[in-house]
Formats: C-alpha cells, structure tokens, sequence
C-alpha cells in the first residue's frame, strides 16, 4: 500500500478581517491553495473567495420543516379527532380540515421548532461539535481577535512567505502534513 504524499502547511497569522479575506483572493488569483481559514467570527464573502460550496443545510431545513409540519398536522388530528374530540365555539370535531384554521399557530410553531433544532443538530454532527470534541483551531487566538489562514505549500516557500509577509501576515510558520 503506497502513501500519498501531502504538502506542507504554510500557517499565517492575520489580526484583521479585511486584511485576510484581500489576501485569501490574492493568493486564489495567483494560483494558491488556501485549504483553511481560523476566524473568531463569519466573514462574509469568505466562503466565495476561497472556492467552497454552497452548504446544503437550506435544503435540509426545508425538509425538517416539512417533518415539523406533517407532525404538527397528525399531533392535531390524533389529539382533537380521534383521541379527545371536543365541542370549542360550536365547531365541529369530526373533520380535521375543518377545523385547521384554528391549529394554524401549533402547525406554524412545530415547523420552525423542528427546522431549527433539526438544523442545529444536523450542522453540529456534520462539524464534529458534540461534547467532549477535542479543538480544531490550532492557534487559541484565533478564538479571540486573531486570523489563521492556511495554505499548501506547492513551490517556492520563500516566495509564499514573502507574499504573505507582503499580504499583512504578523506571523509565519510551517508544518509537515
């Protein structure tokens, strides 16, 4: 069984936002690989600027929803039909869609119940964030007010750390994969 060789990891330290998201594009145009970027908080735009693709978690919160919906529709039906039908403001109790307007607000409830949590529960699981997860961050700062940017190192690692230097990294360093 042959390894699979892996490149280096060129580690850059960035203390602005900004900064790092113009040097993500810089270095994407000039034919890097940008395979991580650390940041305490969403970067919009960053996403795009480093290639990756549109999450499909819209799509399964519409699904979950969906679920939410066919719950609340049977709960309703199970509990105001069939198991204790009662007689509210003089309407009748044998037909369910009949009687929907009313159940409206917990149909709409249990839809957005199921969505979030579903939707929480899903991007935990798919992110490895359960309890007990070891870290992923490398650096602690980057939990704080720092930028962790990581590129594969495919040529010249002095042009690549000049680069960087010239991008606005404060700091610099490598690891073997």
């Amino acid at each position: 069984m042959g390894h699979t060789k892996h490149n280096p990891i060129v580690r850059a330290l960035f203390n602005d936002d900004d900064i790092v998201l113009s040097a993500v594009k810089d270095l994407r145009a000039n034919g890097f690989h940008v395979s991580e970027v650390y940041s305490p908080f969403p970067i919009h735009g960053l996403d795009e600027a480093m290639g990756l693709k549109r999450t499909r978690l819209s799509t399964a919160a519409f699904f979950y929803g969906l679920t939410g919906l066919f719950f609340a529709s049977w709960l309703t039906y199970y509990t105001m039909i069939m198991d204790w039908p009662q007689n509210i403001g003089g309407k009748p109790n044998s037909m369910w869609f009949l009687n929907m307007p009313s159940f409206v607000p917990v149909m709409f409830e249990l839809t957005v119940f199921f969505a979030a949590h579903l939707m929480c529960w899903s991007y935990f699981a798919v992110n490895g964030l359960y309890p007990g997860a070891k870290a992923q961050n490398p650096d602690p700062r980057t939990t704080d007010d720092h930028f962790l940017m990581e590129v594969e190192l495919e040529g010249d690692e002095d042009a690549l750390n000049k680069k960087l230097k010239d991008l606005g990294a404060l700091e610099i360093s490598k690891i073997e994969a």
